[in-house]
């Protein structure tokens, strides 16, 4: 029996950044990004102090790349999620796909890093970048099939996804911040729904 292949440099890169974005997401999800200091991250990773200004142009670039790793696997969670309830149509996967999003918004951590400290550390215009990198492409696909369908009227797909996201950003916002959070998914939902079925008209 042979011992396994020593890792490539490469190879090495890879496991130090993602080592790195391993250990700060729970530490940036429970404190808050302003309470987590690189060391105590460089600790939890098990690597240098270098090696994180070697990969993330320091902490706010770590964080940038935490924040992308939330969103991509949002965006996995609630495709599954929709494949898993059997959305029949294309509006009925939006509405999955919106109740996936209120209900990560009760997620103490998610909303930490992706609605509070992402806006304020990224700033407005890059959150919002980063945000619709992951989620424009798939509700302006979800749009453009529903109206080939029939399920909703024709209309360009791009502006009415850019509203939808827009309503849904809000939406998330307002769950995450407010005092009774039950409630307020329980009035965003009805709002989201009302505003996905008004599209039909």
């Amino acid at each position: 029996m042979t011992d396994a292949a020593p890792r490539t440099q490469t190879e090495r890169r890879a496991a130090t950044r993602a080592a790195l974005i391993e250990a700060a997401r729970p530490l940036f999800a429970e404190r808050g990004y302003a309470h987590v200091g690189t060391e105590e991250i460089v600790r939890a990773a098990g690597v240098t102090r270098g090696a994180l200004y070697h990969h993330f142009d320091g902490k706010d670039g770590l964080f940038t790349a935490v924040f992308e790793a939330v969103e991509a696997e949002l965006l996995t969670r609630i495709a599954a999620h929709a494949e898993t309830v059997g959305a029949a149509s294309p509006l009925a996967t939006l509405h999955v796909g919106i109740d996936a999003m209120l209900d990560a918004a009760l997620d103490p951590g998610l909303a930490q890093i992706v609605l509070i400290d992402a806006p304020a550390v990224l700033g407005w215009q890059a959150w919002r970048e980063i945000g619709w990198r992951y989620g424009m492409g798939m509700i302006e696909s979800v749009l453009a099939a529903a109206m080939e369908i029939g399920e909703l009227p024709p209309r360009p797909a791009r502006p009415l996804a850019h509203v939808l996201l827009g309503a849904l950003d809000e939406a998330t916002l307002y769950v995450a911040r407010a005092e009774d959070q039950q409630a307020a998914r329980a009035d965003m939902a009805q709002t989201m729904s009302a505003l996905l079925d008004g599209l039909r008209a």
